[in-house]
């Protein structure tokens, strides 16, 4: 289907989609819109990039020289039109910002990319290096609903009995898809087929104790390496993606692009990398790590004295497959390559918990009951037995992520460029834009990268900034609406221009083969 030349969005009968809003927020959107501030808000709106949440402040910044001390130039929030300076809230969740969480998942693009077929920095070199994608799952803590491979049923009956001891179907003979819903209209993948059969405390505990299972999968896969290797094995952070929350509510999918073997790096400087020529292959690099996540496994406290220890582990469910910058013939469906695994990972950097529907499941319900309970029983505890401290006690403090007390990522300088690196650089560009806009000189584009890129050694400025914290987020709810509409429209519009390119270069591709 050919896509239109024009984007539709920018036409006077393409209104902003405020549909669905109660009276009291369409009110507050009218009084907007007429207000005599518009004009000033809507420019404060593009300056934050429609972000939903922006945070308020107030005060003046001054560039000065670095060798002389002569302040350069000077800014204020007073100068701006509503008298306060907005700034993005830069929050990575979809649900929370659209328009900051877009951002995010492309700086965290170009962040895997970089790492795994290089540029920005990254030797391209780096990209025949092996490497492989992981995904390490949670043990079951129960029968749930899910799909299958190749259409299979959800779960068969077996030879054990037809009912569970509440009297519920121990099987279940659909074939589910992502559509499937309870008759709450709720997701159906991931629930339980039995609510009382499944062991919700076991499950907080794992997710609680997920990133201290995670450092000793790396420690071991860092010592099978070496061993592989036939050197000491010494201290090498990984790189790539962190935990992801799935729609089962468990954060225990860990995509990781690990590191390859070689010479320690001297960050952030990847141009001083010697050559060294790889001395595991993917191949054996897969296998190495399936080999560490099942032999790792972390025994840990129960919360009270009620509570039994348990020996936690990764799931049986493990997939690792090699990434490949060049791709072979026979490898075709079995190997990814790295804009693959870059625009994956990209993608659920701003999923969250309670994205697709999830937030509204029994099963989510059931999860934050649980660390709810859990926290109290060791909040008991702890005062029974008068431990200032124990290994639960901020489990409360977690709920809204079902217990799991980790970051998303856990990246290094080591493994690619870094999020500050990027966004650095996206703060040079702006202005840089602004001074030969003003200058009406053109733009350098054979050394704009290096240039952005650059280290804060070679800034000549420095930036004094006094500022006072306001609050974070527009006036009412209304303007968020707002603000979230204009948003969703600039993202169809980015969409429209990615098809557009992609319409031309199959163009010119047909073209060519003529």
């Amino acid at each position: 289907m050919p896509v239109p030349d024009h984007f539709a969005g920018f036409s006077e009968s393409a209104a902003l989609d405020l549909s669905n809003l109660s009276p009291g927020l369409a009110r507050q959107v009218c009084d907007r819109l007429i207000s005599r501030e518009f004009g000033a808000w809507a420019e404060a709106l593009a300056r934050v990039g429609n972000c939903a949440r922006p945070i308020r402040l107030r005060g003046r910044s001054d560039t000065v020289d670095r060798a002389t001390g002569e302040i350069l130039s000077s800014y204020s929030s007073g100068d701006e039109s509503l008298g306060t300076t907005y700034v993005r809230c830069g929050n990575r969740r979809a649900s929370e910002c659209l328009s900051c969480s877009r951002l995010y998942a492309a700086d965290m693009f170009h962040l895997i990319r970089s790492g795994v077929s290089g540029g920005k920095t990254v030797p391209s070199s780096i990209a025949e290096h092996p490497l492989v994608f992981a995904t390490l799952t949670a043990p079951s803590f129960g029968k749930v609903h899910g799909q299958r491979v190749d259409g299979a049923r959800c779960h068969p009956p077996a030879r054990e009995p037809q009912l569970c001891r509440h009297g519920r179907p121990r099987s279940c003979l659909a074939v589910h898809d992502d559509g499937d819903t309870d008759r709450h209209g709720a997701t159906l993948i991931g629930q339980p087929l039995c609510q009382d059969c499944y062991d919700y405390s076991s499950q907080v505990v794992w997710q609680w104790w997920a990133p201290d299972l995670w450092r000793r999968f790396t420690i071991a896969l860092r010592r099978l390496v070496a061993r592989t290797l036939g050197v000491r094995a010494t201290p090498n952070p990984r790189g790539g993606d962190g935990p992801v929350c799935q729609g089962g509510g468990v954060p225990a999918a860990w995509r990781d692009p690990l590191p390859r073997p070689g010479p320690p790096r001297r960050p952030p400087d990847h141009r001083r990398l010697r050559p060294c020529p790889p001395a595991i292959d993917a191949d054996r690099l897969a296998g190495l790590v399936t080999e560490a996540a099942s032999s790792v496994h972390l025994q840990v406290p129960g919360v009270d004295d009620d509570d039994p220890e348990r020996l936690l582990v990764f799931g049986r469910q493990l997939e690792v497959r090699p990434v490949r910058s060049r791709q072979r013939p026979d490898d075709l469906g079995q190997t990814l390559s790295p804009n693959q695994v870059a625009g994956y990972l990209a993608k659920y950097a701003t999923k969250s918990v309670d994205d697709d529907g999830g937030g509204y499941s029994r099963q989510h319900r059931q999860l934050r009951l649980a660390v709810v309970e859990l926290a109290n029983r060791a909040r008991m505890a702890g005062l029974r037995s008068g431990r200032v401290a124990g290994p639960y006690e901020l489990l409360g403090k977690w709920e809204h992520m079902l217990g799991f007390r980790g970051h998303f990522a856990s990246k290094s300088r080591r493994y690619s460029i870094t999020l500050g690196m990027l966004r650095r650089a996206r703060q040079r560009a702006r202005k840089r834009i602004a001074e030969t806009s003003a200058s009406g000189r053109p733009l350098d584009l054979a050394a704009l990268e290096a240039d952005l890129l650059a280290e804060d050694e070679t800034e000549t400025t420095l930036v004094i900034g006094r500022w006072q914290y306001l609050g974070s987020g527009w006036a009412n709810d209304g303007e968020r609406a707002l603000a979230t509409a204009a948003a969703a429209r600039a993202r169809e519009y980015a969409q429209w221009k990615v098809q557009v390119r992609q319409q031309r270069i199959n163009q010119t591709s047909k073209g060519t083969n003529r």
